[in-house]
């Protein structure tokens, strides 16, 4: 009984710490630049499963792509308008030749090292955010999760009580300061954060706002909806500055 009340004091403590260190969801006041259609779009993370669907979706809406990959025989996709570049995040190099030319950045980051100290999501994303400075590309939307921020605890008991606490803490500890980093850029930035992600077909149907997801029940929504939602806010303005939350 003891070290299941431990556990629950960690599990709550942790919840408010990831409560306490990412964003909080009031748009700021952003100022939308005069630019023409957003008709080249870097993504990052494509060989993920947002990834894929951002990729595919992307192409299908008619923009010319570019997706940045460590391993390009991961990424099974042909098209005319698709463009491979080699390259790793946590190079600058390779991340500023790709941001080169671009309208927009999305990014669907994300890894499997969960059970050590990390800072993958957060150094990446610092690239990222430099090199887009650096050549003028403004507009950045990236996917974080439900439970940072104010949207802390709307994954459901079953993920706040357990596996946050227990599986991804690393990770999500990450993913704050990957927020805090991109809501002190002055870019045109949308953080998209998901419920629990599936690979069910796409309803496009789902709720979006502040305050999605449940305190009680596990949230979830399909990888290719949220892919829909994402790039849907690479050319509308109405959450710019705002981290929200999309579930079903």
């Amino acid at each position: 009984m003891t070290l299941l009340l431990v556990l629950f004091v960690y599990a709550i403590a942790l919840g408010v710490g990831l409560a306490r260190a990412g964003v909080r969801s009031v748009t700021k006041v952003a100022v939308v630049t005069s630019r023409g259609p957003s008709t080249r779009l870097l993504i990052l993370g494509a060989t993920g499963g947002t990834g894929r669907q951002l990729l595919a979706q992307a192409l299908d809406r008619g923009y010319l792509v570019t997706a940045l990959v460590r391993n390009p025989a991961n990424l099974l996709a042909e098209h005319p308008h698709l463009t491979v570049a080699r390259g790793d995040v946590l190079d600058y190099a390779s991340v500023e030749k790709a941001v080169q030319g671009q309208d927009a950045v999305i990014s669907a980051l994300g890894h499997k090292r969960f059970f050590a100290p990390t800072r993958i999501l957060s150094e990446g994303t610092r690239n990222v955010l430099r090199a887009m400075a650096a050549h003028g590309v403004r507009r950045f939307v990236c996917e974080t999760s439900l439970g940072i921020g104010d949207s802390a605890g709307r994954m459901g008991l079953y993920y706040s009580l357990f596996v946050i606490p227990f599986v991804l803490p690393f990770y999500f500890w990450d993913k704050t300061r990957q927020e805090r980093l991109i809501a002190a850029s002055r870019l045109e930035w949308v953080i998209v954060r998901p419920a629990v992600l599936t690979n069910a077909g796409m309803r496009g149907a789902y709720r979006h706002g502040r305050s999605t997801g449940s305190f009680l029940w596990t949230a979830r929504i399909a990888r290719a909806d949220v892919a829909d939602f994402m790039l849907k806010q690479v050319v509308q303005d109405s959450y710019l500055g705002t981290a929200v939350g999309v579930c079903w």
